[in-house]
């Protein structure tokens, strides 16, 4: 059965904790039977991401040097819920890294980002309805440009490879579908 857990797990042994993520080496046995380790990076809070689209057809991206890639990285406003709800987390990052607040919710998707190494979970958002309320407060780690443009443009720069952070890809295509559905109906 493919519902059925085939691995085996004879220990495990946080390796690494701070206030993001959580290392675990399990030690384990592989579905064929064969001795092995698994790492397993936990993180701490859930992600959100935020795809705002106001009346215009128009949505915001979010560049910024990220560390991990020694990279550039337009994405939709995102970031992680710690002890909020995942909807409470994405009102938060849109405010802080947009300025921006909605009148609509719709969850449009979650998503596992890379699940063979971690258990990270994202909820992405669609927010509609949408005002500018502040100038964006990013995290002191955050060094944030800023930039609206039409829906489609954001999802072109998908499919040509200028977005490739998972939950932007993830957020943006599902909502140029949802959003055309939603013309038609």
């Amino acid at each position: 059965m493919r519902d059925v857990d085939p691995w085996k797990t004879h220990s495990s042994e946080v390796t690494y904790d701070n206030p993001w993520i959580q290392v675990t080496e399990h030690q384990v046995t592989h579905p064929d039977g064969s001795p092995g380790i698994y790492g397993v990076v936990h993180m701490k809070n859930i992600a959100t991401g935020v795809v705002p689209v106001d009346e215009e057809g128009f949505t915001w991206l979010v560049g910024q040097w990220r560390y991990c890639l020694n990279a550039y990285s337009w994405e939709i406003p995102e970031g992680g819920a710690l002890d909020e709800d995942p909807l409470a987390g994405a009102k938060r990052e849109l405010l802080e890294e947009a300025g921006l607040s909605a009148d609509q919710w719709e969850l449009l998707q979650t998503i596992h980002t890379s699940n063979s190494v971690t258990d990270e979970v994202a909820h992405i958002y669609l927010a509609t309805g949408i005002r500018k309320e502040a100038e964006p407060t990013p995290e002191p780690s955050e060094q944030l440009t800023l930039k609206r443009l039409p829906l489609a443009e954001a999802v072109e720069m998908v499919m040509t490879g200028r977005i490739t952070d998972a939950i932007s890809v993830a957020g943006l295509l599902r909502a140029e579908r949802v959003l055309a559905a939603k013309v038609f109906v």
